[in-house]
């Protein structure tokens, strides 16, 4: 079974909890409202129906549909009831709040808020007793042998790092992007290598966006319980990942709300842009060009074409300077308002992409005279999260060319502090106060 088929049959068992969960809530409050048959009362299935939002939201926050619920069953149960309490204090405040004791009876609660309770217990250990053989195929582990051989791990995905064109170089974009895509779909990565090549290793894993290991097998011996074990071998986390699957779910779902009707309200500048680009110059209205994305691997970028068809720069090696003689009559307004990057929402629409995150880099970006990469090793770190069209360092004011190695420094920084305190929040507040750099005296 491939990692992304595991993958998707785990998801599946997320999908099928909430649903039992959802399931459970109405049938405790349809059956609690059969105890009152006064029609005065608010019956059982609107009270669910309030419930089971607050709920839901409750619990994708709590990991109730998590890799713990995926390990412990029990584990994800308690989340699910603390959820499921908190929904249903929610209700009764709110119901108290506006006063609705004449129409919300208190036995149709009380009794249809135990026997979703109990329901839910019910539904989640069926559930569990169905899968619970196939729960463990669900987690896709990955071991990169590099040069180094352990016996067959049962149910692992193993690969070799030549057969794959993987070695340990911090220098060399194109096989970090085939690092990237190898570990997509991953839930844990394991990397076999020899002792001098481990730190190079644990450096580019950081950048990946799953957690990993480097497996330490001189650390068998001493039974190295305070690193980690896996079918046996000692092991060294090197990297988190820094999200897990709930704050992805949650972060997602914001891009896509946001992302949606923004896109329907801009099509009247979308196409007005696009108009004035080609009655403007010759060429296409877009801009694609490759840049580094979540995980290192590559994606294609769109913006609003802003330089003459002959002049731009594919690579990224030369930043846009203020007198630029590439950027078109158009090209520099839509530059210095931030219009060039709107095509961008299609590519948070395709998932290349977030509204918030590090800004994405083209292959030859340079500051000063040096690449990004060999200005500071931790850069391939901020591609631990998918890249953004507005970020911390945006919105802090460092953005446009990059001429010295502190502009490159400076932007690192604060993307590096965006993954340590990252949350949901946070992006929120980002995207309010890009509307106030959106004209910027760096943007040209």
């Amino acid at each position: 079974m491939s990692m992304m088929s595991r993958q998707a049959r785990r998801y599946r068992y997320y999908a099928a909890l909430a649903v039992a969960d959802v399931i459970a809530i109405f049938l405790g409050f349809e059956i609690g409202g059969m105890l009152r048959v006064t029609t005065r009362y608010t019956n059982g299935f609107l009270l669910a129906l309030m419930t089971t939002p607050i709920f839901l939201f409750f619990s994708f926050n709590n990991g109730s549909y998590g890799n713990q619920a995926l390990i412990d069953w029990r584990t994800g149960l308690q989340r699910a009831i603390v959820a499921l309490f908190e929904a249903l204090a929610l209700v009764l405040f709110v119901a108290f709040f506006l006063q609705t004791s004449s129409v919300v009876s208190r036995l149709v609660f009380g009794a249809g808020s135990a026997l979703s309770g109990m329901f839910l217990i019910g539904g989640r250990w069926l559930l569990n007793q169905r899968v619970k053989d196939g729960l463990a195929a669900m987690r896709s582990e990955l071991v990169i042998l590099d040069r180094c051989e352990i016996e067959p791990i049962p149910g692992a995905h193993v690969i070799d790092a030549d057969a794959f064109g993987l070695r340990p170089d911090a220098r060399d974009p194109m096989m970090l992007n085939r690092l990237g895509s190898v570990v997509r779909g991953a839930d844990y990565v394991f990397v076999c290598c020899r002792l001098e090549d481990r730190a190079e290793w644990a450096h580019l894993l950081k950048g990946t966006d799953v957690p990993a290991h480097v497996i330490a097998p001189e650390f068998d011996q001493m039974g190295a319980t305070r690193l980690g074990r896996f079918h046996g071998h000692s092991t060294m986390q090197v990297s988190t990942g820094v999200m897990d699957m709930r704050d992805r779910f949650m972060k997602r779902t914001m891009d896509l709300v946001l992302t949606v009707p923004a896109i329907i309200v801009l099509t009247p500048v979308l196409l007005a842009v696009a108009l004035a680009i080609k009655l403007d110059s010759p060429g296409p209205v877009l801009f694609r060009q490759q840049r580094l994305g979540r995980g290192n691997r590559l994606f294609e970028l769109y913006k609003f074409r802003s330089m003459r068809t002959d002049q731009c720069d594919a690579d990224g090696n030369t930043s846009a300077s203020r007198t630029d003689s590439r950027i078109t009559r158009v090209g520099r307004i839509i530059r210095a308002s931030s219009l060039d990057e709107l095509p961008q929402l299609f590519n948070v629409l395709r998932s290349d992409m977030s509204l918030v995150g590090p800004r994405p880099h083209a292959l030859g970006s340079l500051a000063g005279l040096e690449l990004f990469w060999d200005v500071d090793q931790r850069y391939w770190h901020r591609h631990a999260l998918k890249p953004g069209i507005t970020g911390l360092a945006q919105v802090r004011g460092h953005r446009g060319a990059t001429l010295k190695r502190d502009d490159l420094i400076n932007r690192l920084q604060s993307d590096l502090e965006y993954f340590e305190h990252w949350t949901l929040w946070r992006d929120l507040g980002i995207l309010l106060s890009t509307a106030k750099v959106v004209v910027h005296r760096n943007a040209f």
